[in-house]
């Protein structure tokens, strides 16, 4: 019998070789929602799941349901939960993870019809009341691909295709399996707050927010947001792409750059259609366009701008990120930290002044923006708008009605943009939005704004609080949404990411957790070189080599 050191939340303890965190851990867990309960730990910095044994010292970290660690597990486990229910009561048919939306998952049958919500409903429940385990079991290959044929896992099995491992972990509620690739509740017991409700040709699956994790917000609808990725949904059918397997195939079977061409090709009808959309309209006179962070705003303005020019348009293009204050005079957060995403972190005043003077068709030096030494200053060339001019204004706060409150209403048009995400890594499992943005911010921030993966990493959650204040709440306000996220970009990004990942120390605390977590999924992706992204790219933002300079 082989003993081992652990320390758990700072405390050292000698344990036998084996022993499962839920059995270490045990004394210290309340299975009550309201209790804040341990769900999951960091071990040596890496997020495992309390299913997990030990085979080595350990420095262990307990991980509450409320954290934002605590919280994913949360998501995932919950998605889990939906996925058994329906292979219980309706096994002959699929049910495949879709998008986020809102504080919710979209789920649909492959087949198309309805869900029987109230059983399923009632399945998940039944669950829950009773407390049924979520264990991990290892499958060999075989066993895996068998599992997936059975049930008609497509696109876990394509996944399992191009993966080509001799064994992989899987989660088990009852007699349904899932590849695990995050962890997951030890038991359904903790589930106690979701919401499940029909929604289009499939169904909502609703969890608390961040800001009140004790209780369901009023639900939201985001009609504009679900149409944009019912788009999408019809170019992953024209690309044949709808999970990671398909991507690695295409990859490895050589077809990839058709692929690359053709999505790029959908993209750009988007944006020549979003230009025709504001040269109908005949009264616009300025263009908002706002989205999250790493959306490609300042990319998508070009290429907008571009689209605008051929319809007879001039376009004049401003950033709101060109009128930060400097550091010592933007506010603070609740954190004490500088905070960057309000609306006062702009030079208000100014701004409003030269969009004034440039609707009046007066000359302006618009303002300039260093994020490398965080200086302002005025551009030295001035702009001024003709007769066909239109102000393209690209920023995170865009789509604020305080912004400029002042310009009548006929004169705007809105446009919201972010990535959407729309490949799945398999079946049940989805590839978050979320990560797409911070490895492509990550990447950037390193090429063109001196900060390493920790500094950026370390920055996410201040950026995710900006967003979900000052920029969700606002992209209904839209004429039109659109997807920047490109099908085949995630084989593009990794070679770009990965030594980024790995330079992270485990002494970052959470900023190694992701990172490795981030790096755990990238293992999955094939590599795509990055010279077979066209120079026009709204990739190109992120990865350098843009044929619009320096963005």
């Amino acid at each position: 019998m082989k003993m081992l050191t652990a320390t758990i939340d700072g405390k050292g303890i000698d344990i036998v070789e084996g022993t499962r965190l839920l059995d270490l851990l045990d004394s210290k867990r309340d299975l009550s929602y309201s209790s804040d309960p341990i769900v999951a730990a960091k071990v040596n910095g890496r997020l495992a799941s309390l299913q997990e044994h030990l085979h080595g010292n350990a420095e262990i970290e307990t991980v509450r349901l409320t954290s934002a660690l605590g919280k994913r597990v949360y998501r995932k486990s919950l998605c889990f939960l939906l996925c058994y229910a329906s292979a219980l009561i309706a096994p002959e048919r699929t049910l495949i993870i879709g998008h986020s939306l809102g504080d919710g998952f979209y789920f649909r049958y492959r087949d198309g019809d309805s869900p029987d919500t109230p059983r399923l409903k009632a399945v998940m429940q039944c669950a829950i009341n009773e407390d049924m385990p979520i264990e991990l079991v290892e499958l060999t290959a075989d066993e895996a691909l068998a599992y997936s044929r059975e049930h008609n896992l497509q696109e876990t099995i394509n996944l399992l295709d191009t993966a080509n491992s001799s064994s992989y972990t899987f989660a088990r509620l009852g007699t349904c399996l899932e590849m695990h690739y995050e962890p997951m509740l030890p038991s359904a017991r903790y589930l106690e707050i979701w919401e499940l409700r029909d929604y289009e040709d499939g169904l909502l699956l609703r969890y608390p927010q961040s800001r009140d994790p004790f209780r369901l917000m009023p639900f939201v609808d985001n009609p504009l947001l679900f149409s944009v990725f019912r788009e999408n949904k019809r170019y992953a059918g024209i690309l044949g792409l709808t999970s990671l397997g398909d991507l690695n195939r295409k990859t490895a079977e050589g077809s990839i750059q058709k692929t690359i061409m053709l999505s790029e090709a959908l993209q750009r009808r988007r944006i020549s259609d979003i230009s025709r959309m504001i040269r109908d309209r005949g009264d616009v006179k300025v263009v908002f366009i706002a989205g999250p962070s790493s959306s490609g705003k300042t990319t998508f303005s070009l290429k907008l701008s571009d689209e605008l020019r051929v319809d007879g348009f001039e376009p004049v293009k401003i950033s709101l990120d060109d009128y930060y204050l400097t550091p010592d005079k933007v506010p603070l957060d609740e954190y004490g930290e500088k905070d960057y995403e309000v609306l006062e972190s702009l030079d208000l005043p100014l701004f409003r002044k030269q969009i004034g003077d440039l609707i009046a068709g007066r000359e302006v030096h618009p303002a300039s923006f260093s994020f490398r030494t965080k200086t302002a200053s005025l551009s030295s060339e001035s702009v001024r708008m003709g007769e066909s001019s239109i102000l393209v204004i690209e920023g995170i706060h865009g789509l604020n009605p305080d912004l400029i409150p002042d310009i009548p209403e006929e004169n705007i048009f809105r446009v919201y943009i972010s990535a959407l995400t729309q490949v799945n890594l398999d079946t049940r499992s989805r590839i978050s939005t979320t990560d797409n943005r911070i490895l492509r911010r990550m990447i950037r921030d390193s090429r063109t704004r001196g900060f390493n993966a920790v500094e950026t990493l370390s920055r996410w959650p201040s950026v995710e609080r900006g967003e979900k204040n000052h920029i969700f709440p606002f992209q209904n306000n839209a004429d039109v949404m659109i997807n920047s996220a490109l099908e085949y970009e995630m084989g593009v990004i990794k070679p770009y990411a990965v030594p980024l990942l790995k330079s992270v120390a485990k002494e970052s605390g959470d900023s190694y957790t992701t990172a490795r977590r981030l790096l755990d999924f990238l293992e999955f992706v094939y590599p795509i070189p990055s010279d077979l992204v066209p120079p026009d790219s709204l990739l190109r933002e992120f990865i350098g080599g843009s044929v619009y300079g320096a963005i």
